[in-house]
């Protein structure tokens, strides 16, 4: 019986998307759950799992394509996977069945990019720990095992002479391309390729913030050496105690917060001729991933401890690399945080992210000569971007903001004593 293999529900603000990577072709076996094909929403990608054990047939949407919300992406043959499986694997299930079993059941469980790194370097995942929930495998795991042991099997297996390829071996072999030809000298070499639906998103929202909002930036510099010092002083305790990294984002978070509170036109947004004031504090962090820029809402950012702020960044960073942020992870937020630091940055205009209201721009330490008390001393110095819609904020309001956001990264104990 023949099942279709549909495009799951997509939400409301995501009217389509795009098939990137059919992970299965047709005849493959496939098992209940396995991840047959990756599809690209503007903000996430969505794994879509096999129905049921069977065999897949027709593909209805292949790479590259645009497709709805409950589309059928292929057909899958339930109940043909073992008769199938039998006629391929026989005499490999003669020569090694458990060993077989294992690298199978492994294999199963692994996500594409860990499955990518697993099998472009010769590695069996069934020998590899696993630390992951549920004991599933994951990329850390599979490169710590590479510089132990793995990566020493792993170079001499690939150095050596290939043996001979059966029929079916080398079918599987064909779709490998030839490395491209260097260009020749003096060769203007050109390529087209299709922008990604999230960077058409981020193209698309970048162009609507500019031409909707009267965005206006504002900028201070902040004195980091007491943050500094205080982390310094008990970063080993802090990461003992909580199993956290104290980093310099708590910090700008927490300030963050307190000012929103003081400031709340800084944390409302427009919709058409009102305005919303948030009783509650959500603040997207801008993360960098291998598709481009995300920005995942740390939720009820004001009930969040010191530590839950590290760790949940800490965690967005890892499943933005990897791919696993959900949908919810990036929807909403009243307020937004980037930190060009990391980069190199030493000053920037941050652009809104709609419908907020403000974006605050953190940016590299630099030390510089400060006067202070009328002797020349060196300081490390950051400098602060906030952009605000005009619209709803004021000058005075956002002066006052980011003034008082420096107040507090000067003086971290009024974090503490919130005054």
């Amino acid at each position: 019986m023949s099942i279709e293999i549909k495009v799951p529900p997509l939400p409301e603000s995501v009217s389509e998307a795009t098939v990137v990577t059919w992970h299965k072709q047709p005849g493959d076996s496939v098992t209940r759950d396995e991840n047959l094909v990756d599809i690209e929403t503007d903000k996430v990608v969505l794994e879509v799992p096999a129905p049921s054990d069977g065999v897949l047939g027709d593909i209805k949407a292949g790479e590259g394509e645009t497709v709805m919300a409950d589309q059928v992406l292929g057909l899958l043959d339930e109940g043909k996977a073992a008769a199938a499986s039998g006629k391929k694997e026989a005499p490999a299930k003669q020569a090694a069945e458990g060993a077989g079993a294992e690298a199978a059941e492994a294999d199963k469980e692994l996500t594409p990019a860990v499955r990518r790194l697993v099998t472009e370097n010769n590695l069996n995942a069934s020998q590899i720990s696993a630390t992951g929930p549920g004991g599933r495998l994951t990329k850390e795991d599979v490169l710590a095992h590479m510089k132990g042991n793995g990566a020493e099997q792993a170079a001499p297996a690939r150095e050596q002479p290939a043996p001979t390829a059966s029929a079916g071996e080398a079918k599987a072999e064909a779709p490998r391309k030839a490395p491209a030809p260097l260009p020749e000298p003096g060769e203007r070499a050109e390529r087209r390729v299709p922008m990604t639906r999230l960077r058409q998103r981020i193209a698309e929202r970048l162009v609507e913030a500019q031409q909707t909002a009267a965005m206006l930036t504002t900028f201070n510099e902040v004195n980091m050496q007491p943050v500094m010092e205080l982390r310094k002083r008990y970063k080993d305790l802090f990461e003992k105690t909580h199993d956290a990294r104290l980093g310099y984002m708590g910090f700008f978070v927490k300030a963050a917060v307190e000012a929103l509170k003081r400031f709340p036109a800084v944390n409302a947004s427009i919709d058409g001729k009102d305005v919303i004031y948030h009783g509650y504090h959500d603040i997207g962090i801008a993360v960098s991933s291998p598709r481009g820029l995300v920005v995942p809402v740390l939720r009820d950012a004001d009930h969040m401890s010191f530590a839950g702020v590290e760790n949940t960044i800490a965690d967005f960073g890892v499943r933005a690399r990897d791919g696993k942020l959900s949908m919810d992870d990036l929807t909403g937020g009243t307020f937004s945080v980037t930190n060009g630091g990391i980069f190199g940055s030493l000053l920037s205009t941050p652009i809104l992210n709609p419908p907020q209201s403000a974006i605050l721009g953190m940016h590299k330490i630099q030390e510089r000569p400060m006067a202070e008390n009328g002797q020349v001393v060196i300081r490390p110095m950051m400098y602060l971007a906030l952009s605000y819609d005009h619209r709803i904020v004021d000058g005075k309001e956002a002066v006052s903001f980011l003034v008082t956001i420096k107040d507090m990264i000067e003086d971290p104990a009024r974090l503490l004593l919130e005054v």
